[in-house]
């Protein structure tokens, strides 16, 4: 049987070559502020691959996405273990284009306080008298570029969006820009309207993009998943405060209100954050995790 090793390592995710595609696994590492936390979240990477194969198939009308298989069987024999099982996604290879896009539809944490300081959000002027928490007028792109293991990603307005792609992509920035806007927006606006509806309030969320051999471009990395999303309970959802949430806020709380944290969590918190995971995941998709 012929082993693999990974070819690059995220913050959470391991990938492998296999040849013609790529295995990604998502791991149960957890990451708050760009930081690898010192324990793991038992659980968690099942959680983020089976949110992401549920966000794929649901929005593949509006752009193909890198998605071949999340079941082992169709990867090298390598991945047909315990471990593997759940947590791993075979999926085409893409030129990534390194912009992180980033939507919001409502205001809060790092854009909520930058809009305290300046009436701003990413460096874009937004509407006057919004208070936390509170909904835009209609959800908003704001990228960054994208950031390595140890490094902070850049907010950047779309302008320097479309001048940090055309430096990568000559003669093609500004059509990069214009499409990943596009897609990320109407991906967010329909599962937004679809989550709404299971109880669950997306607050803002990120996408990544890639090329493929013809120069399309492809969904990519992960969908809507609790490390890449603010899921918030529609149910006790109130503008003015913080929100009741499903996602990895509850982990960047603690380590907020715990300054001598040595970017470790207690036993209870990990428990308390994987519980939020899997709420939320069996809310939006009416599963149980496997």
């Amino acid at each position: 049987m012929k082993e693999y090793t990974p070819v690059k390592e995220g913050k959470v995710r391991e990938i492998y070559d296999v040849g013609d595609a790529l295995v990604i696994v998502a791991t149960d590492r957890i990451s708050c502020f760009d930081v690898i936390l010192g324990n793991e979240i038992t659980d968690k990477g099942r959680v983020l691959t089976k949110m992401s194969e549920f966000w794929f198939d649901y929005t593949k009308d509006i752009v193909p996405n890198h998605m071949i298989s999340t079941d082992v069987n169709d990867m090298p024999e390598y991945f047909r273990t315990e471990y593997f099982e759940g947590r791993s996604m075979l999926v085409k290879k893409l030129s990534m284009i390194p912009v992180e896009c980033i939507v919001r539809g409502y205001i809060t944490g790092t854009a909520w306080k930058e809009y305290l300081k300046s009436g701003t959000v990413c460096r874009t002027k937004v509407a006057e008298g919004l208070i936390e928490s509170q909904k835009f007028p209609e959800a908003i792109f704001t990228p960054s570029t994208k950031a390595e293991i140890g490094e902070h990603d850049e907010n950047v307005s779309y302008d320097e969006c479309i001048a940090y792609l055309e430096k990568r992509f000559p003669g093609k920035g500004s059509e990069y820009a214009a499409k990943i806007k596009e897609y990320s927006l109407a991906i967010y606006n329909k599962c937004a309207e679809y989550a709404d509806g299971r109880g669950i309030i997306i607050a803002d969320t990120k996408f990544e993009f890639g090329l493929d051999d013809d120069g399309n471009i492809i969904l990519g990395d992960e969908v809507l998943t609790p490390d890449s999303s603010r899921f918030w309970a529609k149910d006790s959802y109130e503008p003015g405060r913080g929100q009741l949430s499903f996602d990895k806020q509850f982990a960047r709380d603690w380590l907020t209100d715990n300054p001598g944290h040595s970017w470790k969590l207690p036993e209870d918190v990990t428990e308390e954050t994987i519980r939020k995971y899997l709420q939320g995941y069996e809310m939006l998709t009416g599963r149980k995790l496997k």
